[in-house]
C-alpha cells in the first residue's frame, strides 16, 4: 500500500510576531528581517530544499485592539503590527525555487474582487501556477473601521459577501477568456481574438462587475482554493469552493464531515477537500537538544501576547486566578455581555489563561528527536486522517531548518514527502484545472457571444 503523502507547508506572516507570542526575541531569531527580500528568499530556499510543499502566508487588514481598548499591547509585543502585504513578497521566492508553492491570504469583506482578480492572476502567471488563495472574511473590528465601517461585519453577512466575490472572480477567471482567445499572431497584428474575450456584466447585491478580466489565462486559471475555517457557516462554503481546507485541531471531527457532506450536496466528490492543520514540532538531534530547545521557548512566550491575539478585554494577568470573568469584567467597568463574557461568564480568570497559553501539549505537537517526530505525523496522517500541516515556527530559521535537515530525510525515505513539481493545484490533486464539478467550471463558455 502506498504511504498517504504529507501536504507540509510552513506557517508564515509578513511581520515580526505571529502566532508564537514573544518569540521573537530568541537568539539569533531572524523575525525582524521580515522587512528585507533577503529573508524571504533565504526561507523559501531553506523551505525547498526541506521538501515542503507551501509558505502558507497569513495576513490581516487591521490591530489587535480589544485588549485593553487600543492596539497599544500589539504594537510592544509586535504582534502582526507592523505587518506588510503577504502578496508581494512571493515573486521574490518564486524566483528563487522551482517547486515551492505559495498560500496568500486575501479577504473578500473590504476590497473589490476585480482588482484582486488581476493581482492574483499576475502571481499565477509569474510563478508558472505556483500560488493558492486563502479565503478570508477578516474577523478584527480594527479592520472594518480601517475600510469605513463603524463596526465589524456581522459573520454570516460577512460570508454572503464571500459567497457573491467569489462568483464574480469564478466569472472573470473561468469564463471572460477562452481557452484559445490568445492567437499570438504577428504576421496578422492579432494578439488576442476579441470575440474570444467577453465581459462577465455581473450585477449583484453587493458587486456590480462589468469585465472582461484583464488578464490572460493563467496557468491555473483559478488559482488554488483555501479556506480556513472553524464554524459551522464556514464549513458550508468550504466543502462548496475548497480544494485545501485549514482547520483547528480539536474541531477536526466536527469539520472534517461537515466540509465532506457540504461538497457532496454541491456536486463534488466528497474526498475532494484535503485537510491541514496547525502543527508545533520540536526537534533536534538529542532528546537533550529538544529539551533545551523547548524550555527556552517556553521561558520566551509571552502570555499578555497571547490574550491580545485572542482578543481577551480584561487584563487576565492583573487578576487573582480564582476571579471569575464576570467579576473581572465588572472590575474592569466592562460589559457583561462581550464575546468572552457570553462563553463562560463563571469561568475563573485562571481557566481563561490556561486555555489561551500556548499549546505545548496540544493534539498536533511533538517535542522529540526525528524518528519520534516522523513516527508522530505518521500517526496524524493515517490515524487522525488528516492530509496536511501549517507547522508554526518558533525561530525563524532554526524550525524550517530543524525539519529540513533531520526530519525530511526520514519522512522521504517512508515515502511520505514525494517531490512534487508543477502547479500548485497540480503537487496537490494532479491536474492544472479545476474539475468540471467544481461551482467554477459552470463559467467557462457561459459568456459566450458576449462582446467586450
Amino acid at each position: 500500500m502506498t504511504p498517504k503523502p504529507l501536504i507540509l507547508n510552513l506557517f508564515e506572516m509578513n511581520c515580526v510576531g505571529h502566532i508564537t507570542h514573544g518569540l521573537w526575541r530568541l537568539p539569533e531569531n531572524n523575525r525582524h528581517r521580515y522587512t528585507d527580500v533577503s529573508y524571504w528568499t533565504e526561507l523559501a530556499r531553506l523551505a525547498e530544499e526541506g521538501g515542503f510543499t507551501a509558505i502558507f502566508l497569513a495576513d490581516v487588514v487591521g490591530a489587535y485592539d480589544v485588549y485593553g481598548g487600543s492596539a497599544e499591547a500589539a504594537l510592544r509585543e509586535g504582534l502582526q503590527i507592523p505587518n506588510n502585504d503577504p502578496m508581494l513578497v512571493v515573486p521574490a521566492m518564486a524566483a528563487v525555487t522551482e517547486r515551492l508553492t505559495f498560500g496568500i491570504t486575501f479577504s473578500t469583506s473590504y476590497e473589490p474582487p476585480f482588482a484582486f482578480a488581476r493581482r492574483m492572476s499576475t502571481l499565477d502567471h509569474l510563478t508558472g501556477g505556483r500560488v493558492g488563495w486563502n479565503i478570508v472574511t477578516s474577523y478584527l473590528p480594527n479592520a472594518a473601521r480601517n475600510f469605513g465601517l463603524a463596526e465589524e461585519i456581522e459573520h454570516d453577512r460577512r460570508y454572503e459577501l464571500a459567497d457573491e466575490y467569489l462568483e464574480v472572480l469564478y466569472k472573470l477567471w473561468e469564463g471572460s477568456w477562452d481557452e484559445d482567445a490568445v492567437v499570438r499572431d504577428a504576421a496578422g497584428n492579432l494578439y488576442s481574438d476579441p470575440a474570444k474575450v467577453h465581459r462577465i456584466d455581473h450585477a449583484g447585491a453587493n458587486f456590480s462587475v462589468a469585465g472582461p478580466h484583464l488578464s490572460e489565462p493563467s496557468p491555473q486559471r483559478t488559482p488554488t482554493l483555501i479556506l480556513a475555517t472553524a464554524s459551522p457557516a464556514g464549513a458550508v462554503r468550504a466543502g462548496q469552493n475548497a480544494e485545501l481546507v485549514f482547520t483547528h485541531g480539536p474541531l477536526l471531527e466536527r469539520t472534517v464531515p461537515a466540509v465532506r457532506a457540504a461538497a457532496e450536496e454541491a456536486g463534488r466528490d466528497p474526498q475532494e477537500p484535503k485537510f491541514v492543520v496547525q502543527a508545533a514540532v520540536i526537534t533536534g538531534r538529542t532528546q537533550q537538544e529538544v529539551d533545551e530547545k523547548l524550555a527556552q521557548y517556553q521561558e520566551h512566550r509571552s502570555q499578555e501576547g497571547m490574550l491580545v491575539h485572542q482578543s481577551v478585554p480584561i487584563h487576565a494577568l492583573e487578576h487573582p486566578r480564582e476571579r471569575t470573568i464576570a467579576e473581572a469584567l465588572e472590575v474592569e467597568g466592562l460589559p457583561a455581555d462581550t464575546p468572552v463574557g457570553r462563553r463562560g461568564g463563571q469561568q475563573t480568570v485562571g481557566d481563561l489563561l490556561d486555555a489561551v497559553d500556548e499549546a505545548w501539549q496540544d493534539r498536533f505537537f511533538v517535542a522529540g528527536t526525528p524518528e519520534v517526530v516522523a513516527d508522530a505525523i505518521e500517526h496524524w496522517l493515517d490515524v487522525d486522517g488528516i492530509d496536511g500541516i501549517n507547522l508554526r515556527q518558533y525561530h525563524s530559521f532554526d524550525t524550517v531548518r530543524d525539519f529540513a535537515e533531520l526530519v525530511s530525510p526520514i519522512l522521504r525515505e517512508r515515502g511520505r514527502l514525494p517531490e512534487g513539481r508543477g502547479t500548485m493545484r497540480h503537487q496537490l490533486t494532479g491536474e492544472d484545472r479545476l474539475p468540471a464539478e467544481h461551482p467554477a467550471a459552470q463559467y467557462r463558455g457561459a459568456f459566450e457571444g458576449v462582446g467586450v
